[in-house]
């Protein structure tokens, strides 16, 4: 049985690792609690414990993915933007907090900061609260629904999956190829498509 909440980690932990945007990890920890009739508070503690170690990761290693994909205009204008979001304090803590209440892949978020280097202690606690609080909420949904695994698997592909699988993208468009220097100086929108070497 422990194999089984071993699952959800390791689930959690791989979808929340990839550097791009991808399935939520609550939908495998939805899956996994369904297919196994897991009991539902430690799917989900263990679950989001996945997911922090799966972006804590993430972090770490972006950085070097980074110097080797993107020029080097691109990385100082992403680490201007992590350098502000830093200057805001509590503001950053909000913000995080608020997107990862959101029930959008948090990708975007840990690449900009991984891009940066910023600590990951800026953005663990808030995420830790905003991953809980949505977790609870998708999984004890995802339960009421179970009775029908074939609703399971139409919520993986469900519009709400594919808008925020859409948003997480345009997030991460928008981190790439906006020159966020000369916006926040200048107040000027300037895109750039020519950032990877």
């Amino acid at each position: 049985m422990w194999w089984q909440y071993a699952l959800v980690f390791l689930g959690a932990l791989l979808f929340d690792i990839v550097p791009f945007p991808f399935l939520p990890a609550f939908t495998i920890m939805i899956f996994l609690q369904v297919v196994y009739d897991l009991n539902l508070w430690p799917v989900i503690f263990i679950g989001v414990a996945g997911s922090i170690l799966g972006r804590y990761i993430l972090s770490l290693y972006i950085p070097h993915l980074s110097d080797k994909w993107f020029k080097k205009t691109k990385k100082e204008d992403v680490e201007f933007l992590g350098k502000k979001m830093k200057e805001k304090g509590w503001k950053g803590q909000l913000v995080v907090l608020a997107y990862s209440l959101l029930p959008l892949p948090t990708t975007p978020l840990f690449v900009a900061a991984g891009v940066v280097r910023l600590k990951p202690i800026y953005i663990i606690p808030a995420f830790f609260v905003g991953k809980i609080t949505s977790d609870t909420i998708a999984v004890s949904s995802g339960k009421y629904a179970s009775e029908n695994v074939d609703s399971i698997r139409d919520n993986i592909l469900s519009w709400q999956s594919i808008v925020g699988l859409s948003a997480s993208l345009l997030l991460l468009c928008a981190l790439l190829f906006i020159d966020w220097r000369t916006l926040i100086q200048k107040k000027k929108l300037e895109l750039k498509f020519k950032i990877f070497k």
